[in-house]
């Protein structure tokens, strides 16, 4: 491990009023965001679509890491540049997902547990070799009257921390993503309760594995009340049980957390993130910035669908979008600014 490489990396993608987007959607998920939009369920669509995000012109700006699915990661585009590459030249750092979902996690109904730590040193050494600087690993908890089990959340802790202590052992930096789902109609405080107690695992499991905090990002949930919850709670609200939450619970050696949306509208993600830094910047021993994927992507998406007329007005979509959050990032995000 190059302690040294790992920090520089890791400080480079928590650059100040930058924040990360999440392009690794896989194939199934793709189709699933295209059928709606009458997009054809192909691999040359997938690639233009991915076309129009990297190649957006002033991405570069606000966007410091893109995480990039393994077919991403050798297409081109229509000129026949990587798309490694042009991404790059925006100076974005690529990175990649490297667990291949999620499983039943047999014997716990209703839980799952995050497959592909099968041979992962061995396509860690390649995708280092292609440039590609850090990495990401998604294990999944849900909240229902049953779940989570201890048994289910110390599972998917330990293949988090084994995925993450692979990762520094190839010089690449690994994304802890522990998501705690949305679904249901949990209360804000059950969740805080069940994302405390996951955190909590996590960081334990990362350090038996002698995984160097310094060299990591956590890609944790927002705490948020389920969907379906009567009371879906304020920006105010949301932005004290988060930040408290990784105040008791994440190292502050840990250089950076980075939020996945989960499903947020991408207003509610943006007013989320700024309340969380107007109550709490002069506190916070970490970096806090988005690493998110619908809530920068949909509107773009949306106004794409498929169309090559529609590319430079979705990209402006796209940029806007994570301009938007990087000023949340600073505290200066007002709703206002949606309809400039």
């Amino acid at each position: 491990m190059n302690l040294a490489e790992l920090k520089n990396t890791a400080s480079r993608l928590m650059a100040p009023d930058k924040g990360l987007l999440a392009m690794d959607e896989s194939i199934p998920t793709a189709n699933k965001r295209f059928e709606p939009l009458g997009i054809p369920l192909t691999e040359e669509y997938r690639r233009k679509y991915r076309q129009l995000i990297v190649t957006a012109p002033g991405l570069g700006e606000y966007i410091s890491g893109a995480i990039l699915f393994d077919e991403t990661v050798h297409q081109k585009t229509d000129d026949g540049c990587l798309f490694l590459d042009v991404l790059k030249e925006q100076g974005i750092i690529p990175g990649i997902k490297v667990d291949e979902g999620t499983v039943p996690f047999d014997g716990f109904p209703g839980e799952t547990i995050t497959e592909g730590l099968d041979k992962l040193s061995e396509r860690l050494k390649v995708y280092h070799q292609q440039g590609l600087l850090f990495a990401k690993w998604r294990g999944v908890i849900s909240i229902t009257d049953k779940t989570p089990t201890t048994a289910a959340i110390k599972a998917n802790a330990f293949t988090l921390a084994r995925y993450a202590a692979l990762c520094q052992q190839a010089g690449i930096v690994p994304i802890v993503e522990p998501e705690v789902l949305m679904d249901g109609d949990h209360s804000l405080q059950r969740c805080l309760e069940v994302t405390t107690e996951v955190l909590h695992a996590v960081f334990n499991a990362l350090y038996e594995q002698k995984v160097a905090f310094e060299g990591m990002i956590l890609k944790p949930n927002m705490v948020l009340p389920g969907l379906k919850a009567a009371d879906q709670s304020n920006a105010k609200e949301i932005a004290d049980a988060t930040v408290n939450c990784f105040l008791r619970t994440v190292p502050a050696a840990v250089p950076g957390i980075a939020f996945l949306s989960g499903g947020q509208e991408a207003e509610l993600a943006t007013e989320r993130l700024n309340a969380m830094h107007q109550q709490y910047d002069n506190v916070m021993p970490w970096a806090l910035t988005f690493s998110f994927s619908r809530a920068i992507q949909q509107p773009a998406l949306d106004k794409w669908a498929g169309n090559d007329a529609n590319v430079a007005e979705a990209q402006r979509l796209l940029v806007n979008r994570a301009r938007l959050n990087n000023i949340a990032r600073r505290g200066e995000y007002t709703p206002d600014m949606e309809n400039e």
